[in-house]
Formats: structure tokens, sequence, C-alpha cells
């Protein structure tokens, strides 16, 4: 569609990102970039660094849960806050406090022998800023691009994301084994505080001031009326409640443990790990030229490639072939996300997405501190490839189950309406004729 009359004329230096980009998506995409490339090392290194201090593979089970309980406790809280507030100053908040968490862990580890109990609580107040970030940005993220252009906006925002996540991946396992887990942890604190201060700058003026609700409760009751009234949303948040837990297990516990007893330490997990992340790129490029009318039907289908990591680590592959599923499993993973997001913007209204989005990642998340703590118990009493091989079959069987539900089946695109894009295309535009944006952490 053409820009609206009102959109001013763009200045050369405008006119290198795409018309419907603006400045919030701007500067959100931007923002994801640098987080990730901090995030997806620091990941990895709150694993070595546990192991390093003498951590066995049920601590670095302990040190993954209490990441996620946070999310789990929190989410729907923060979905109401920022439905109620303004979303901006929430994601900043948010990444404040992961600054001032991952700073701190980092210094524990580079200073001394961090104790189980210090790094629990250091991560924990990282989940705890993710829990209020990640609805606030999802709700920023739907009001920063117009309708008619959601699906080429959240591949490109997802590929730049995770382009970044590649090269952090890969740069973090580099730098762990060349000079230790606790400067991967500094980098990230230093990316959490430059993400923030890009999110200070967006642009807020074009959001209308939200109408006081009936309480914090009134509005947690609105969010879930509109989530278990949709059945396509429930059954799948359901599915993913069971694939995040077990490819969460697989990937932050297993996967560590391969890789330092079979693989050759951090390099050759972080380089799997960047493979991931390639393919989610090659999936986000797929999806920017390709439109799938049945939007749920063909996401869920991609989300059985995601057994093929955890089959991987179970036999185990040399590192080749684990890069190659990886890269895969990215690739899947990459197509659904596009195609989530898209029914997303298209089906739940925008004054009610941040709680739907809490519920949605609620639910998501709710079993992944259980799965992540029990890791290494479960290794112990049936061993780690039976462990591995039970992950793999749990997201085969879980993803088989959804697709009996007759909404995912026959969940179509719709055409924006003409009027709404208009409106949309207006508040995106430059800062003359206004903007918003999103970003993981």
């Amino acid at each position: 569609m053409s820009s609206p009359p009102t959109t001013p004329p763009r200045t050369t230096a405008h006119r290198r990102r795409p018309a419907w980009a603006g400045r919030n998506y701007t500067l959100l995409t931007g923002a994801a970039v640098v987080t990730n490339l901090g995030s997806h090392g620091a990941l990895i290194a709150s694993a070595f660094a546990v192991l390093e201090a003498g951590g066995s593979g049920g601590d670095v089970g302990l040190v993954a849960a209490a990441r996620t309980l946070p999310l789990v406790l929190f989410l729907l809280i923060g979905g109401a806050l920022a439905d109620r507030m303004p979303r901006h100053r929430v994601m900043v908040a948010a990444n404040a406090l992961n600054c001032v968490s991952q700073a701190a862990f980092a210094v524990l580890v580079l200073t001394g022998h961090p104790q189980l109990w210090q790094m629990m609580l250091l991560t924990a107040l990282c989940g705890t800023g993710q829990a209020f970030f990640n609805p606030a940005a999802e709700g920023m993220l739907l009001a920063s691009v117009p309708a008619a252009h959601a699906n080429r906006a959240f591949a490109l925002f997802r590929m730049a994301m995770n382009g970044a996540g590649i090269g952090g991946a890969a740069l973090g396992g580099a730098m762990i084994a060349a000079i230790g887990p606790g400067w991967v942890l500094a980098v990230d604190a230093a990316a959490f505080a430059v993400a923030g201060a890009m999110r200070a700058f967006l642009d807020v003026g074009h959001v209308a001031d939200r109408a006081p609700g009936g309480g914090l409760l009134a509005d947690l009751r609105e969010g879930w009326v509109e989530f278990r009234t949709r059945p396509w949303l429930w059954s799948i948040v359901l599915q993913f409640s069971v694939v995040v837990a077990v490819v969460g297990a697989a990937e932050a516990v297993y996967g560590p443990l391969v890789a330092r007893d079979r693989l050759g330490g951090s390099a050759p997990w972080g380089l799997a790990l960047g493979f991931f992340g390639i393919g989610t790129i090659a999936g986000a490029v797929l999806m920017m030229v390709w439109k799938p009318r049945r939007l749920l039907l063909v996401g869920t289908l991609c989300v059985f490639p995601l057994a093929l990591p955890s089959a991987g680590l179970a036999v185990p592959l040399p590192v080749w072939g684990l890069c190659a599923v990886m890269f895969v499993s990215g690739t899947a993973i990459e197509v659904f996300g596009v195609n989530w997001m898209t029914t997303m913007h298209q089906e739940i209204p925008e004054e009610k997405f941040s709680r739907v989005s809490a519920y949605d990642w609620f639910g998501s998340v709710s079993m992944l501190p259980l799965a992540t703590a029990v890791a290494g118990p479960v290794e112990s009493a049936v061993g780690r490839t039976s462990a591995l091989w039970g992950c793999a079959a749990l997201v085969v069987l879980g993803t088989a189950a959804v697709l009996f539900v007759p909404d995912v089946r026959r969940m179509t695109r719709k055409p924006a309406p003409a009027k709404a894009v208009v409106i949309q295309a207006a508040a995106a535009a430059e800062p003359a004729a206004r903007p918003s944006g999103v970003s993981p952490g």
C-alpha cells in the first residue's frame, strides 16, 4: 500500500529503509540486536560459570530454573502493567534491572568462587526483568508497523534479532574458552545498558492515554477472557508449555554437558547454537517473501523439527551433524514465529495485546523451571541418552495433538482493513507523523 498523503518526504538516509519502518521500529530493532549479541553468549556463560565453580549438571539446571521461575511468577503482572502504563517505560526499567543483575553476576565470577545460591539469585533477578519486559515489548512491536506490512516487518525484525544471536552465541562460546565466562556476562550487562538507553528515545507522543481500568485483577480477568475464548490460542500455548520445557532442558542443561563430555567444550556448543541462529535468519528471509494462507497450520507443522536437536544430542552427532540439525530447527521455528506473531497481530485487539501476550508467555514457560530443575535428577535416573530421546518424543507428540484443533487447521490470513492500515501507517511514519516498536530483553 502507498504511504498516506500526510506522510512527509523522506530524507536520503531514510530512503535506505522500508517506508513502513519508522523511527520506533528502527530503534527497537537496533536495541534487539544489541541485547541479543550479549544475551546469547551469556546463556552459555552462565552454564559454564556453574561448571567451572565445581557445579554438577543438576546445579546447571537449578540456575536455569532460577532464571525462568520469575517469568512464571511475574509475567501476568507484567502484562497487566504494560497495558496500563507507558510500555517504553516498563521496557527501560526492565533493561536497567537486567543490566545491574548481570553486572553483579560478572563481578562475582571474575573476583572469586561464586556460590550456587548467589548465581541463582542473580539469574532470578534477570528473569524478573524479562517477565516485565516481554509483554510490553510485543505490544510496542504491534503498534510500530502498518497491518499491511506486519508479516514482512516481523520477519525483518526477527532476522536482525536472530542474526545478532548467531554472533552472540559463537563469539560467547569462543570468549568463554579464551578468557572465561565472567567477561561474557560483563558484555551482556553493557548490552542491556545500551539497549535501555536506545529504548528511552522511543517516540510515544502519538499513543493515546489509556483509560483507567477496574484495577489489576480486573485487567487480568479481562485478558483471561480474551485468552480462553480462542481455542487456537490456548491450545498452541499448551503445546508450547511442553515444547519449551523439554527443548529448554535439552539446550540449557544437557547441551553443555554433551559439549563438555563428547564435543570438546564450550566452543563447539556455541558454534551449534550459532547455526541455529543462521537457520532463523534463513527462515526470516523466507517469510519476507512467503505469506502462507493457513497461518497456524503451516506454523504448527514447522514445530516438529524442534525434536531434532534433542535427538542429535542423544546420538550424539558429531559437531557438523549437530550444526545441521540446529540449522533446520532454527529455520522451522522462525517460520512458526512469524506466522504466530502475524496471527496475534491480526486477531488480538491492540489495547489488550500485552495482557494476552502475557498469558501466552506465562503458559509457554510455565513448565520450564520444573523441567530444567529436574533435568539433572532425570539424567541420573534414566541416563542422559534416554532423557534426550524423551525430550524429542514429547515435542513430536505435543505438536501432533495441536493439529486436531479445527481453528489451528483453518485459521487464514485476512486482508488488513483499509482504514486501519492508513491509521497504523500514519502512526508508523517519521517523527513528524509518528512511530513505535520491540526486542527480547
